[in-house]
């Protein structure tokens, strides 16, 4: 089996035109939040410029505000004002990642140092946590604006969530570099961190004036959406020597992994070449072979596929047809190229 044929890695089609989506729809609360963290009055200039490098070098979170944004407008909501609140969520993500690089020991993101990566922990715990009470001022300075009710209920989902994403976190911790964590307990913790993109897309469905149908249809997509993003990436950071080595040591394996590895033989083979120390091209070809050649990873292939189809049926009640269209092509971009 050629690696090529199981993620065309360098043919997104779909990945690009979410990207370009994404930017779109995100671009004006990326900046608000930017202009926000920047101008912050900050005395000690070594910490304003690791934020700068954060910000301006490290950071492209553009699909938090889009994702509120979307499903305001699905809905009949206007758009541009989900702007402040998808700001306030960008800078509260922002914190969230850098303390999550924190807890992996993640020196590099793509081709980039990590702000733990490049200035190491403290400082990073510190930027991390300026960006939450910048944040946490934002998001209430936005739902102002909003009737008491509707203000309530998008402070209840944000704390709801965040919270939930601490729980994850916390759980995942507790099973770093423990081989013996099952399929389901990481599975638990995937639909843990979905919260946080569910939470995004029903705050856009309310500030939209949407019912209760709707923030619980959209909620179920924006929970989707985390879930397959989170499976994504894990079967791409198999194709990642250094990140699954990081992941080995720090983190929990990615799930694809976890559920080969149940088979003891298997096991035995990916564990050997993961305690190397290097895993060479030759072995991430074989470990990309074990896995993918399990009966288990297919049924997982199989039923991420079965997620997006089950949520493009509940998209159909969304009268705009581009904003459907749109929303589809996000939740199909996940699973772009990971096929049987």
């Amino acid at each position: 089996m050629n690696k090529k044929n199981i993620i065309k890695r360098h043919e997104k089609k779909l990945a690009e035109q979410a990207l370009i989506l994404f930017r779109s729809r995100g671009k004006e609360a990326f900046e608000m939040a930017k202009q926000a963290a920047l101008q912050e009055k900050i005395k000690y200039k070594p910490l304003h410029e690791v934020l700068n490098y954060f910000i301006q070098e490290n950071w492209r979170a553009f699909q938090h505000p889009a994702l509120i944004s979307l499903t305001c407008e699905a809905v009949g909501g206007n758009p541009k004002e989900t702007t402040a609140v998808g700001a306030a969520m960008i800078l509260l993500a922002g914190a969230a990642d850098i303390h999550d690089d924190i807890i992996d020991q993640s020196v590099t993101k793509g081709s980039k140092e990590t702000v733990f990566g490049k200035f190491g922990m403290d400082i990073a715990l510190l930027v991390g946590d300026a960006l939450i009470f910048k944040g946490l001022m934002m998001l209430d300075e936005a739902c102002e604006k909003f009737s008491a009710k509707k203000r309530k209920a998008i402070l209840n989902l944000t704390r709801e969530a965040f919270f939930e994403l601490v729980s994850a976190e916390a759980k995942e911790a507790k099973f770093k570099g423990n081989l013996d964590i099952t399929p389901e307990e990481y599975w638990d913790i995937v639909q843990m961190r979905a919260s946080i993109t569910s939470a995004y897309a029903k705050i856009g469905v309310i500030i939209g004036n949407g019912n209760q149908k709707q923030i619980e249809t959209l909620g179920n997509y924006g929970k989707t959406f985390g879930v397959l993003t989170t499976l994504r990436e894990d079967f791409i950071d198999i194709f990642e020597p250094d990140e699954l080595q990081n992941r080995f040591k720090n983190e929990c394996l990615p799930l694809p992994i976890l559920y080969a590895i149940r088979d003891e033989q298997v096991k035995k083979k990916v564990v050997a070449m993961l305690e190397e120390g290097k895993i060479t091209e030759e072995e991430a070809y074989t470990l990309v072979e074990l896995v993918w050649n399990e009966k288990s990873v297919q049924n997982l292939i199989e039923g991420m596929h079965k997620m997006v189809e089950e949520v493009e049926q509940s998209l159909k009640t969304i009268k705009d047809s581009t904003l459907c269209q749109e929303l589809s092509l996000i939740i199909e971009a996940t699973v772009e190229d990971i096929e049987k």
